[in-house]
């Protein structure tokens, strides 16, 4: 997928035209999910990409900010932080690469992999996910819970985004979704809890919403850490935006 997708979406998605989310043509949305902390996440295929292949496009009370692919896997591949716009990409060979079907076969993944934003920046990720054998309904769709860590750095060596906590997987979906985290800032550990509240499939009603319901009041009035970490994105491997350090 190259970044001809990205300008037919941000057209459609303007503050005027914002509402319902069309996908770029020839693709086909699957999923709507509105989430905790003012976000609203809504997912497609592509023809042209690889079997398996998904994408995310994530929008605040402004409109979409954030753009992503991972593949059958959960590998990410390619993500878009926008406004100003900037593309990050997995690098060949990881040395450890994400893997869905190794976490759902032993219970747990872990990874190490390096990523590139076309503006030079070249940084190298390492972690975990487990599953902790528990299980939630949100939304009547019944999700496993997982654990993560992980620690991205820069090639001598220096923190630059540091997580802990926990997502939910759907096995069936191939794909993580938020939970509830803790992010280091350089100096504390901060709160964060992005959790799906709605899970949303073509023609039920708020399929393709591009406006978040949840908490947005809280976020206009509090600056919640959510929306303090999710923007400007750098992308965590599956499921949550996250900010550098100090942001």
């Amino acid at each position: 997928m190259t970044t001809r997708l990205l300008f037919p979406l941000l057209f459609l998605t303007t503050p005027a035209l914002a509402g319902s989310f069309t996908p770029p043509e020839g693709c086909t949305a699957t999923l709507t999910m509105q989430a905790r902390g003012c976000y609203v996440s809504n997912y497609y295929t592509c023809p042209a990409d690889n079997p398996g292949d998904q994408w995310r496009a994530d929008f605040d009370q402004e409109g979409v900010f954030y753009m992503a692919k991972i593949d059958s896997e959960t590998q990410w591949i390619e993500s878009y932080d926008l406004n100003p716009t900037v593309k990050q990409t997995l690098d060949a060979n990881p040395k450890d690469p994400a893997s869905f079907s190794e976490l759902l076969a032993t219970g747990r993944d872990d990874f190490e992999f390096s990523l590139t934003k076309d503006t030079g920046e070249h940084t190298n990720v390492k972690g975990y996910d487990k599953l902790t054998g528990e299980t939630a309904v949100i939304d009547g769709v019944t999700l496993q819970r997982t654990e993560f860590e992980y620690v991205e750095t820069d090639d001598d060596g220096n923190v630059l985004r540091q997580s802990r906590g926990n997502e939910y997987i759907n096995a069936e979906w191939r794909n993580f979704f938020s939970g509830t985290s803790e992010w280091f800032d350089g100096t504390d550990w901060l709160p964060l809890d992005g959790s799906p509240v709605q899970f949303i499939l073509p023609g039920e009603k708020g399929f393709g919403a591009t406006q978040p319901l949840y908490e947005c009041d809280a976020v206009m009035s509090d600056a919640s850490p959510l929306d303090a970490l999710i923007k400007p994105a750098a992308y965590r491997p599956h499921s949550t935006p996250i900010a550098p350090l100090g942001q």
